[in-house]
């Protein structure tokens, strides 16, 4: 069987929408499929991660073209739909012709999936918005909380949809380390705190946690270990504040071993995007810092559930982080009580989910 993904990462799109493409490529290939990525070259763009994880990338022309506007993030894409669809019409054309084509992004909608429909066998849209419509076999939206009615109206009566958080694609290794990450952390004690605020960073937010955490009550042997990507645009300035700090903290960039780093993390500060999931796969507390409108939704219904806590890059962020982890540090009943709680809702093994069912739809 071969998958085509169209999806794409860059400074202002961020890496999570390749991420999670890739974790359900990696799963393919291991049951004998393969799969090609159609991406633009944005600034940012992760081609080079995509290649040298095994599978065949091609590139679609640079271009500069106005978008439609038609819908929030438009620009997103770097032409218009017309235009990407005709230059992926002809990628498809000249291979294989794919079982499916899967599409995660939020700057194409039913007008591109209808045009592409010829050239493949099914369809199936990544999405977590619920904000237009689409033209495919199967949806995945593995939001925590998200009501399939949704998309009643949004998508084909045939079209299956696989909504809630059950479903998150998250790579193996996590449902491996999750009796290890459970058992270490029985204790409730704040000694190692895990900074991630995902790939790219834009608002440089990680230095300002950075900067929070370097005047928090904290004992002086609690290390922090900060997760960037490569294509971050302030990764110089946050490895030059993190040298100066008095308390150990470890940058590192590109990592391939996540699951082992939040296992081994008593509390997160991280981002309210996909990584969200991998954390309450294995019960690490965490502050979710919202850097985008549409983190919103995911990180509200989270909090209800006690999975985490929400902070926004407002004004009081510093003060507001600090009061956690003071509170934190004096007292880790709070830790095991959100660690209990993010271990309800996803098990890690989403990804094996999704695949069955596109084997079976």
């Amino acid at each position: 069987m071969h998958v085509v993904f169209r999806t794409d990462a860059s400074v202002d799109i961020g890496t999570g929408h390749v991420m999670r493409c890739l974790t359900l490529a990696d799963s393919f290939v291991r049951h004998g499929a393969s799969c090609t990525f159609v991406c633009r070259p944005h600034p940012g763009n992760l081609a080079g991660q995509i290649s040298a994880r095994g599978h065949a990338v091609v590139l679609l022309e640079g271009r500069d073209a106005a978008p439609d506007g038609r819908l929030a993030h438009a620009a997103w894409l770097g032409a218009t739909q017309a235009q990407d669809a005709a230059e992926c019409a002809a990628i498809l054309n000249a291979g294989e012709r794919p079982a499916w084509l899967v599409v995660d992004h939020y700057a194409l909608d039913a007008e591109w999936e209808t045009a592409l429909r010829a050239g493949v066998d099914s369809v199936m849209v990544i999405d977590d918005l619920a904000d237009r419509r689409h033209d495919c076999d199967l949806l995945l939206d593995q939001t925590f909380g998200r009501d399939p009615a949704a998309y009643a109206d949004l998508v084909p009566a045939h079209a299956r949809l696989l909504c809630g958080a059950k479903y998150a694609m998250l790579r193996p290794d996590f449902a491996r380390l999750r009796s290890h990450s459970v058992a270490r952390r029985r204790d409730g004690t704040l000694r190692h705190v895990l900074v991630s605020l995902g790939g790219v960073d834009k608002p440089n937010a990680t230095q300002r946690v950075l900067e929070a955490l370097a005047g928090a009550t904290l004992a002086l042997q609690t290390r922090i270990t900060v997760v960037m990507g490569p294509t971050a645009p302030w990764l110089d300035q946050v490895r030059a504040f993190a040298a100066q700090m008095k308390l150990p903290v470890e940058v590192l960039v590109g990592v391939n071993d996540m699951a082992r780093l939040m296992a081994d993390a008593d509390f997160a500060i991280g981002a309210a995007g996909a990584t969200a999931w991998e954390r309450c796969s294995l019960g690490l507390p965490a502050a979710m810092v919202v850097l985008a409108p549409n983190q919103g939704f995911a990180a509200a219904r989270l909090a209800d559930a006690g999975a985490a806590l929400v902070l926004d890059l407002d004004g009081d962020f510093d003060a507001r982080l600090k009061a956690i982890v003071a509170r934190l540090q004096r007292d880790g009943g709070e830790l095991a009580w959100m660690s209990a709680n993010a271990l309800r809702i996803t098990e890690g093994t989403g990804c094996e989910l999704v695949r069955a069912a596109l084997g079976s739809s």
